[in-house]
C-alpha cells in the first residue's frame, strides 16, 4: 500500500499523507463529492477533480498488484521463479509490462516452438544459441532425426517427425525465433526504440473518394507527436475503411541492437542466428508490437478526448438557470412540423402544439398566427430554439414573428442534444404519459433553458454531444467518467429535495435510484419535507447514506434555515455558536436587513482564532462563512448567461473583419467552435486563440462562455466560417 500512496503522491503532485487520507475515506464508503465538500481538513483540500484522478489511479494501481501477485504465483507453480523475474516483476509501472514478464510462462497455442519443442528439439535449440561447439551444426542436427525411431502410428504425425537434419535446425531455429519474441528486455527496448522514433503513416484504402478523411490519404507524423484527435480520427478512418495504418518502425536499429546481445562473434551459427532474429522480428514480434503501440496510443487518445468531454459536459451542465420566465419551446424540424410547448416559471406545461413554417409546407403565415396567440395568452418571455435540423430557418421565422408582438420577447438558441434519446425515454414516458413522443423533445428544449442540470441529468450523458469521437473512445469509461461528472456537478449546486424528480436526487452523494425513488414517493405520501432529519425515515435511507447527502439536500421553507444551505448537519451546533457570537440568530438568514449586517461582520472574522474557539477545521469555517454569507444562492449565478437574440445573422451577411459576440458550444483539441447566430458554429483554431503559446484549448475557453471574435475567414461554399479570439 506505501508504494501505491508514493505512486499516486509523486503522480498528482500532492503530499502522501494526502494520498493515505483519502485512500481511507473512499474505502470507508464515502463518495467524491461527500470527500470533496464536507472532508477537506483531512484530504487537505482536494479538488473533485484532483480526488477523482487518485480513485482511477487507485483502482488501476491495486488491479496491477494483483495481476503481479497472479503473475508471480502461476509462474512459481511451473518451477521457474527466479530472483530475476520478482525484481522485474516488483519495478513493473504497467499492466503491459507485467504481460511481457509473463509472455514466455503463458499457455500457449500451438505454435511452430511448440512443435519443435515437443519434437525434443530444445537442446539443439540451446546449441546453437551458446554458439560454442565447433563441431558442424549438421552432424550435431542427425541426433535429432527420429523417423526410425517412432512408431509407425507416431510416423504419420507430422507434429512428432524430425526427418532429417534440415528440420532438426529449422524447429531449434524457431524455438529460439519465440524465445527472442518473448523477450521482455528486447520488447521493451523496441517499444521505447519506436515511441522515440517510429512514424504512423497511412494510406487511401478506396480509390481518391471523397470523404472526411482526405488529408489522411497519404500521410506521415512521429508517434511521439501525434495528437489525441488525429489518432481517434485515424481510427475512425480505418474502421470506415478509407485508411490503411502502418507503424514505420526503426527495423535497422531494432535488428541490431538484439544482434548485438545474441551474437557472440563470427562462428557457424552467425547467419542462421542473424536469419532467425530476422525472422522473429518480421513474424512475431513486429506485428505484435504494432498491435500493442496502436491500443497504447489509442488508449492515450482515448482518455484525453474522455477528458474534454468530462470538462465539456460538465460547463454545459453548469449553465446559468434563467428562472422566473415562461418559456416557449421551439423543436425545429421540415416535413413533420416544429413541436411546440409552452412551460411556466415552473417547468408546468400550458400549451403543446405543431406549426409548419418550414419546407416543404411553408406555412409562415399559419405558424405564425397561432405562436403569436400563444405568446399572448401564456404571456411568454423567451423562446427556446433547438439548434439540430431546421434551426436556422426556424430562428428566422421566429425572429421575424416576435417583431409583431406587444410582448418583450427574446430567443435563444439551446443545444437539442439527446432531446429525441430523452423523448423516446421510460422517464419521459413516466413524466408525460398523455403527451406525443415528438412533443417531449420541445418540452425538454424549453425547460433546459430554465434549469440545465435538472433536465440533462434525465439523458444518458453520452448524448449530450460536447467532445469528440465519444462514439470511438471505450464506453464503459466514458460511461464511468461522464457519471463522476454529472455527480460532481449536481452535488456542487445541490438540490431542492421537495422538487428534485428521481433522475436528478439518484446523483446526490450516498442516493441510488430505489433511494431517489423512496424520496420522491415519501414526498407524495407525506407532504413536502419539513426538516433534513427527516430523510431518516424514508426506506432504505440509513444513518451512512443520510451523512453521505444531508449537505447537498437543500429544503426552503423549512423548519431550519440553515438547511438552505451545504452546510451540514455535523455542522449546525459550530454555525449556531458561530451566529451567536456575532449577535444573531439562524432565523436571521431570512430577514434581508439582518443578513446584510451578519455579511459585513462575517468579513471581518479572523479564520484562525474563530477555528479554534469553535473547534473545527480553518477550510470547515470558511465554507460555512462562504454559506451565510448567500444562504439559498445558486452557484450558477456566476456562469455567463446565454445570448438573447432578436435578431438573426445569415452567412451572406457576414464580412471578414466583423467583430461578433458568440456562445462556446464546444471545445476541442485543436480550437473551439462558436455559435454566432449563423447556420454553422465558427470555429476558433488554437492558433487564434491567444498571441501566447498555449498548449490546450481549454486554458482559455470553456462551453458556455459568452466570447468577442473576429471573422477571418469566410468559405461559403463549404459553408464554414474562421474565427479570432485576438479581437
Amino acid at each position: 500500500m506505501e508504494k501505491i500512496i508514493k505512486i499516486i503522491a509523486e503522480e498528482l503532485s500532492i503530499k502522501e499523507k494526502q494520498v493515505e487520507a483519502t485512500i481511507k475515506l473512499i474505502d470507508e464508503g464515502n463518495t467524491i463529492p461527500f470527500i470533496a465538500r464536507y472532508r477537506k481538513e483531512v484530504t487537505g483540500g482536494l479538488s473533485d477533480e484532483i480526488l477523482r484522478e487518485l480513485g482511477e489511479r487507485l483502482v488501476y494501481l491495486r488491479n496491477l498488484e494483483q495481476r503481479k501477485e497472479e503473475v508471480i504465483h502461476s509462474i512459481d507453480e511451473q518451477g521457474k521463479l527466479t530472483d530475476e523475474i520478482l525484481q522485474a516483476v516488483a519495478i513493473a509501472k504497467t499492466l503491459s509490462e507485467v504481460e511481457d514478464i509473463y509472455r514466455p510462462y503463458k499457455q500457449k497455442k500451438k505454435t511452430r516452438a511448440t512443435v519443435a519443442k515437443a519434437k525434443g528439439l530444445e537442446p539443439l535449440a540451446k546449441i546453437i544459441i551458446e554458439q560454442k561447439e565447433t563441431k558442424p551444426i549438421e552432424e550435431i542436427a542427425k541426433e535429432y532425426i527420429n523417423i526410425d525411431k517412432l512408431s509407425e502410428e507416431d510416423k504419420k504425425n507430422k507434429d512428432k517427425v524430425v526427418n532429417n537434419e534440415q528440420e532438426a535446425i529449422q524447429g531449434a531455429l524457431d524455438i529460439i525465433a519465440e524465445d527472442i519474441s518473448d523477450n521482455s528486455k528486447y520488447r521493451k527496448e523496441i517499444k521505447r526504440q519506436c515511441y522515440k522514433e517510429a512514424l504512423i503513416k497511412t494510406k487511401v484504402a478506396k480509390d481518391e473518394e471523397k470523404s472526411n478523411y482526405e488529408m489522411y490519404y497519404d500521410y506521415s507524423e512521429a508517434i511521439k507527436y501525434i495528437p489525441s484527435h488525429r489518432i481517434l480520427a485515424i481510427n475512425r478512418g480505418e474502421k470506415e475503411e478509407f485508411l490503411k495504418v502502418k507503424i514505420e518502425k526503426p527495423e535497422e536499429k531494432i535488428l541490431t541492437y538484439i544482434e548485438k546481445d545474441i551474437l557472440k562473434g563470427e562462428t557457424q551459427f552467425t547467419q542462421m542466428l542473424k536469419d532467425t532474429i530476422a525472422d522473429s522480428y518480421k513474424r512475431l514480434i513486429e506485428p505484435s508490437i504494432e498491435r500493442e503501440i496502436r491500443a497504447d496510443l489509442t488508449e492515450k487518445a482515448e482518455e484525453k478526448a474522455i477528458k474534454v468531454f468530462g470538462k465539456n459536459s460538465k460547463q454545459l451542465l453548469l449553465g446559468a438557470p434563467i428562472k422566473g420566465k415562461t418559456v416557449m419551446g421551439f423543436d425545429p424540424a421540415y416535413r413533420t412540423g416544429c413541436k411546440i410547448a409552452v412551460i411556466d416559471e415552473t417547468g408546468k406545461v400550458l400549451d403543446y402544439t405543431t406549426v409548419y413554417p418550414t419546407e416543404p409546407q411553408n406555412d409562415v403565415v399559419g405558424a405564425k398566427k397561432e405562436l403569436l396567440k400563444l405568446i399572448e395568452k401564456d404571456e411568454v418571455d423567451m423562446i427556446a430554439i433547438g439548434n439540430g435540423t431546421a434551426s436556422r430557418e426556424s430562428e428566422m421565422f421566429v425572429a421575424d414573428m416576435i417583431k409583431d408582438t406587444s410582448r418583450d420577447v427574446h430567443y435563444v438558441i439551446v443545444s437539442e442534444a439527446g432531446a429525441s434519446v430523452y423523448s423516446a425515454s421510460k422517464l419521459a414516458t413516466e413524466e408525460y404519459p398523455d403527451i406525443n413522443v415528438s412533443i417531449r423533445g420541445a418540452i425538454s428544449i424549453a425547460r433546459r433553458l430554465q434549469d440545465p442540470l435538472a433536465e440533462l441529468v434525465k439523458i444518458d450523458p453520452k448524448a449530450i454531444g460536447v467532445g469528440q469521437y465519444q462514439h470511438d473512445v471505450n464506453q464503459k469509461k466514458l460511461a464511468e467518467s461522464l457519471t463522476g461528472v454529472v455527480e460532481d456537478s449536481v452535488n456542487k449546486v445541490g438540490v431542492d429535495v421537495n422538487t428534485a424528480t428521481p433522475s436528478l436526487l439518484s446523483y446526490v452523494s450516498g442516493i441510488n435510484s430505489t433511494i431517489a425513488k423512496n424520496i420522491v414517493k415519501y414526498r407524495d405520501e407525506n407532504g413536502k419535507l419539513k426538516n433534513r432529519k427527516q430523510l431518516l425515515k424514508v426506506p432504505k435511507l440509513g444513518k451512512a447514506a443520510f451523512e453521505q447527502c444531508a449537505g447537498f439536500l437543500r429544503i426552503f421553507d423549512g423548519d431550519n434555515p440553515l438547511e438552505v444551505t451545504a452546510v451540514h448537519p455535523e455542522s449546525y451546533e459550530a454555525t449556531e455558536k458561530l451566529l451567536k457570537e456575532l449577535g444573531f440568530d439562524k432565523k436571521d438568514l431570512k430577514n434581508k436587513e439582518k443578513l446584510e449586517e451578519l455579511k459585513n461582520k462575517l468579513k471581518s472574522i479572523n479564520i484562525e482564532t474563530m477555528a479554534k474557539q469553535l473547534n473545527i477545521g480553518e477550510m470547515t469555517l470558511t465554507d460555512i462563512i462562504a454559506e451565510l454569507s448567500k444562504p439559498g444562492r445558486d452557484p450558477r449565478e456566476d456562469m455567463p448567461k446565454p445570448i438573447l437574440r432578436s435578431d438573426v445573422l445569415k452567412l451572406e451577411d457576414l464580412k471578414e473583419g466583423m467583430v461578433l459576440t458568440g456562445t462556446v458550444r464546444n471545445v476541442i483539441d485543436f480550437g473551439a467552435f462558436v455559435d454566432i447566430g449563423v447556420k454553422h458554429d465558427g470555429l476558433v483554431h488554437i492558433s487564434e486563440m491567444s498571441d501566447k503559446y498555449i498548449k490546450n484549448p481549454s486554458e482559455i475557453v470553456s462551453v458556455g462562455d459568452i466570447i468577442k471574435v473576429k471573422v477571418i475567414k469566410i468559405d461559403k461554399e463549404r459553408q464554414k466560417v474562421g474565427l479570432s479570439m485576438k479581437v
